[in-house]
């Protein structure tokens, strides 16, 4: 057959059919996952725009495939064990950092402000990438400073996905903090509501800081991106760009395999 006739035989009914077979168990797969614990018929069904039927049958093939798996005593639908296991083998071949990258370059380039990229390490939250702004942040910042986890927006992004054992252990580390443990909850409920940390002159005068979190797939921070603005950028500006680099953030977290809250 000529290759002329393998693409037509490729782009017959038949052929498209079969693709688009495929590209609503994906859609179904999709649905699985995005749903967060196992999930009954219907609301795969609605989560697709799928009848029932259809979605039963199309998870009854995933099923046997190892892609999906019912419950037996409640019926429900879940991600299968050859799902997780694409899902992982994909995360092994992610790198964080190099995601996060050029999506925060591109994020400074169309704000304008300068942006900082840390992430946690042995003394605290560390910045790893310094991104300038059109207007320059004179700082004694730089690649390599540690941030106050309890006194800079950084620290409260990194701050509202740590544990209690970790939130303990870094109060001893960093004794100078007098911030109460009634203040930390306030800060971890407001930042976990908002998606979004925020301090005004708090760390260095004249200068205000927007933090938003980039989630692993344990739904920690592991690494947070930062907006900073001096007098010079209005404040009317401000919840615009919040709302802009979450939208960023967000879709590195769910590039991970994470869930935003």
């Amino acid at each position: 057959m000529t290759e002329e006739g393998e693409d037509d035989h490729e782009t017959s009914p038949a052929a498209r059919r079969g693709i688009q077979s495929v590209e609503i168990g994906f859609r179904v797969l999709a649905a699985l996952a995005a749903e967060g614990e196992p999930a009954p018929l219907g609301a795969i069904a609605r989560r697709t725009g799928l009848s029932p039927s259809q979605a039963h049958r199309y998870l009854a093939s995933l099923i046997a495939s190892g892609m999906a798996h019912q419950h037996a005593a409640s019926g429900r639908y879940e991600l299968g064990p050859q799902a997780i296991q694409i899902g992982l083998a994909a995360l092994a071949r992610t790198d964080v950092f190099a995601e996060a990258d050029p999506a925060i370059a591109a994020f400074t380039r169309d704000s304008g402000r300068t942006t900082l990229l840390a992430a946690r390490g042995p003394l605290g939250p560390t910045i790893v990438r310094w991104y300038a702004g059109r207007r320059p942040v004179v700082t004694s910042l730089t690649v390599g400073s540690v941030l106050p986890l309890f006194n800079s927006a950084t620290g409260h992004a990194f701050l509202s996905f740590m544990n209690d054992d970790e939130i303990a252990a870094a109060r001893d580390d960093e004794a100078a903090s007098a911030v109460t443990r009634a203040e930390i909850d306030a800060i971890r409920a407001r930042v976990r509501r908002t998606m979004f940390a925020t301090v005004d002159e708090l760390l260095i005068p004249g200068l205000r800081a927007a933090a938003v979190p980039i989630l692993d797939i344990q739904g920690r921070a592991v690494l947070v991106a930062t907006a900073m603005a001096t007098s010079a950028f209005p404040r009317a500006d401000d919840e615009a760009i919040v709302e802009q680099l979450q939208a960023v953030c967000r879709a590195l977290t769910e590039r991970f395999g994470a869930r935003w809250p």
